[in-house]
């Protein structure tokens, strides 16, 4: 009987995709060679799974780890590849060793094939009995799933392991937008659940050399390496501040600092938006968290700009942000001890409930125009990949 070791690729909500749902897989297809790049292998596509094959079995703890960050895939199975006849599979899973409790789960997505799912189940279960003298169904709470999948390409694959991955959609299929990334636990978080939905990422920092240091600078880089474990590579935009906050500080009321600023700052993401054709911008602000994220805030805030703006984690609580920081590897990094610009000249009592009409007034006093001008031209560029 000719069998082989292939990991099986599963991919969820690709299938709500109608008449697009082919060039979602497609792209899905692309992006899983480009995480796995340099490494031998090829790939299958038959309806519902994408089959890796012809890999170096040696390499396959690593590959499946990589495979683990391709958002759009939902689980890899470590599978036997055999011909997709009945008395085949009959005779594989009679050579099955198993102690204890199992089930059996069939899928037939071949309808041509003589069997229901069912009908597949009930028999292979009793073949398992039949080879298996200590093995015991058990249909809610088993040792042991055997998974048996009859495919559209006249093969049968089984496996008994599901490792979970990532889910949402392939990296791309939502275009590209720009992430202002801080040195917080909160944009990298933002970042990541915007690329789970298909974004490209570039992000935008903004730097106030010398009241934050060098290493808060590094430490925002590291960031953006730590992301594009997900995203492959990154386009970090670093902003200097500096100018603008001095100007801010000698001539708009304290308690308006940091929503005069944070203006300004998405001003400026608006025009690096236009320059690199990004089609949003992707803020970490949660509601509530602090002065400058409250409804009011975010309005004065938004005010200032015609792209949308995404918010992934506007109704997260800090909790559940710092257990998706820890899961995707940022956490550590973002708790280093080094300070972003949004701390510099920090106003004891900031507004909390800003208005439009008393922000526009006070820009008045400066020369925004200038302002967002000089900074972009201050612009630093890297390009960081995974």
């Amino acid at each position: 009987m000719e069998k082989r070791k292939v990991l099986l690729l599963k991919f969820g909500e690709l299938f709500l995709k109608g008449k697009n749902k082919r060039d979602f897989e497609k792209l899905l297809m692309n992006n899983i060679k480009s995480k796995l790049k340099g490494h031998d292998f090829s790939l299958e596509y038959t309806s519902g799974r994408i089959i890796l094959e012809n890999y170096d079995e040696f390499e396959e703890s690593i590959l499946i780890e990589k495979l683990r960050t391709v958002f759009g895939l939902i689980g890899i199975a470590k599978a036997v590849e055999i011909d997709g006849d009945y008395e085949n599979i009959k005779n594989y899973v009679s050579s099955i060793s198993i102690d204890g409790t199992f089930r059996v789960s069939a899928k037939r997505a071949d309808k041509r094939f003589p069997m229901t799912s069912v009908e597949l189940e009930r028999n292979l279960g009793e073949v398992v009995l039949n080879s298996n003298k200590n093995a015991k169904v058990d249909l809610h709470t088993p040792s042991v799933i055997l998974y048996v999948e009859v495919r559209f390409n006249g093969k049968c694959y089984i496996y008994h392991e599901n490792i979970k991955c990532l889910g949402g959609l392939p990296l791309g299929s939502g275009g590209e937008a720009l992430l202002l990334l801080s040195g917080g636990i909160d944009s990298p978080v933002a970042g990541y659940l915007m690329a789970k939905r298909g974004l490209k990422l570039q992000a935008v920092h903004f730097h106030s050399y010398p009241y934050t240091s060098e290493q808060a600078k590094e430490k925002v880089i590291e960031l953006a390496r730590e992301l594009s474990s997900y995203v492959d590579e990154i386009k970090l935009h670093i902003v200097s501040f500096t100018k603008i906050q001095e100007q801010i500080h000698m001539n708009c009321d304290a308690e308006y600092m940091i929503t005069i600023m944070r203006r300004i700052m998405m001003r400026i993401a608006e025009k690096i938006c236009e320059r690199e054709n990004l089609g949003a911008i992707i803020t970490g602000e949660s509601l509530g968290q602090v002065a400058s994220q409250t409804m009011q805030s975010i309005n004065v805030t938004n005010s200032v700009v015609s792209l949308p703006v995404f918010r992934p984690l506007i109704s997260f609580d800090k909790e559940e942000i710092m257990d998706i920081a820890k899961s995707i590897g940022t956490y550590e990094t973002s708790i280093l001890p080094y300070e972003d610009c949004c701390t510099v000249f920090l106003p004891k009592y900031p507004v909390i409930k800003p208005t439009i009409k008393r922000a526009e007034h006070l820009e008045r006093f400066l020369n925004i125009e200038l302002l967002v001008s000089e900074a972009i031209n201050s612009e630093e560029v890297m390009v960081i990949k995974n």
